[in-house]
């Protein structure tokens, strides 16, 4: 299909002349990759809106949208009408067009989900461990899709675009934190998940930081659409997040910008720590431990948290607090927009928490600060998985600019 050609121009008129060159294939791919962006991003958008908004020729478009409809990829909706000449159909993208796997990879659970096009999740499985073995998350990955697949027609199977895996990087370390045997996660510094998953699928595969992977989610279909620039957090086994500029993902010089886990904040007693070792969930894991509390329904799924009463509500006080930290701190270096705040657990907590974070930004002192929006994420707790299986489809797809991801030694080239 031709939107899976690299990009090689950036206009109709003036098409790059940069090394690689620009043939009229390439530039053909590149237009219907940003004809499908902006669908994506405007669903219902008309022919004569994406050529304002492309430059690109009235006849140019419709061509291409042709050939996109006539691929499966878009569909149209109802005309509508208005006062004069022709009705405006709206086009959208087609949800069964395209499917991909994403995979999470946590220090305490591990998902695996197909998405559409559309980024809905249709089939999903979860794996819960004391802590991540590289031999026992292979399997997973490998045998949960060779399991999916039986549940998808031949069409369907020739529909999915990749595989994409959001993991934490150097999963070796923190392993006292999450009481892993002396040495049992150093598998992990000579393990490359990508190639040894690559070695037994038919498909090219991805890798991401599950917390940026996370914050693209959050970026392309939750609610970064409404916010340019804005600081991002994901509260799981341990705190990750992400920073959007100009509505695209930063990644940094290496890769990890917006981990905000190492952030200097001080805890109730005045000491400082890494927000990592406040705003995590593995220590409201050790919390409830020392109350003789079973935590494994952290663990099970996010619907599935109770309301641990106490330690839970010590828990979000003592992580808002050291949020309002954190928040302050990154807006004395940018002016975001918003923060946003998500996570590995259900929305009730997370409401509880972006509540406690607000009240606890009262009481620091926010002279010469330009403050944000405090907000919840939309994504919820599948945003890691979500941004995992985004990476094929926007390598193959799309060229949207509101997400940038980084892949890291991508299987398939473009």
């Amino acid at each position: 299909m031709a939107v899976s050609e690299g990009p090689g121009g950036a206009s109709e008129q003036s098409p790059s002349t940069t090394a690689g060159g620009a043939n009229q294939v390439r530039v053909r791919a590149y237009n219907e990759r940003l004809v499908l962006s902006h669908v994506r991003r405007n669903s219902g958008i008309s022919k004569a809106e994406i050529a304002r908004l492309t430059g690109l020729s009235a006849q140019t478009v419709s061509v291409i949208m042709r050939a996109l409809e006539k691929d499966g990829l878009l569909v149209r909706g109802k005309p509508v009408r208005g006062r004069v000449g022709q009705p405006s159909v709206p086009m959208h993208l087609n949800p069964d067009a395209v499917l991909s796997f994403g995979v999470k990879i946590g220090r305490r659970s591990a998902d695996l989900v197909l998405m559409d096009f559309v980024g809905t999740i249709r089939l999903n499985r979860h794996l819960t461990y004391p802590y991540p073995d590289p031999a026992e998350i292979l399997d997973f990955v490998v045998a949960g899709i060779g399991d999916l697949q039986q549940e998808l027609s031949a069409s369907q199977r020739g529909a999915i675009a990749g595989v994409g895996i959001a993991a934490p990087f150097e999963l070796w370390n923190w392993a006292r934190e999450v009481g892993a045997p002396e040495g049992a996660m150093e598998a992990w510094r000579g393990f490359d998940l990508q190639a040894e998953v690559a070695s037994r699928l038919p498909y090219p595969v991805y890798l991401q930081n599950d917390a940026t992977s996370a914050c693209g989610a959050e970026l392309v279909f939750g609610v970064g659409p409404r916010y340019p620039d804005f600081v991002y957090f994901y509260v799981g086994s341990f705190i990750g997040g992400g920073i959007v500029l100009n509505s695209s993902v930063f990644v940094g010089r290496t890769g990890t910008a917006g981990a905000i886990g190492p952030l200097p904040v001080r805890n109730k007693h005045g000491e400082t720590r890494q927000l990592l070792e406040i705003a995590s969930i593995f220590v409201l894991e050790k919390l409830l431990r020392e109350r003789g509390i079973d935590p494994q329904p952290l663990w099970y799924a996010a619907d599935q948290w109770i309301d641990f009463g106490e330690p839970l509500d010590i828990w979000i006080r003592d992580c808002a607090a050291a949020l309002a930290q954190a928040i302050v701190a990154a807006s004395s270096i940018i002016d975001f927009s918003a923060a946003i705040i998500d996570g590995g657990f259900p929305d009730w907590v997370r409401t509880r928490l972006v509540k406690a974070t607000i009240e606890a930004i009262g009481k620091l002192d926010l002279q010469g600060i330009v403050f944000p929006d405090i907000i919840e994420g939309a994504v919820g707790a599948q945003a890691r998985a979500i941004g995992g299986a985004s990476l094929p489809i926007f390598a193959r797809y799309l060229i949207d600019q509101t997400v940038l991801f980084k892949e890291i030694d991508h299987a398939e080239g473009n």
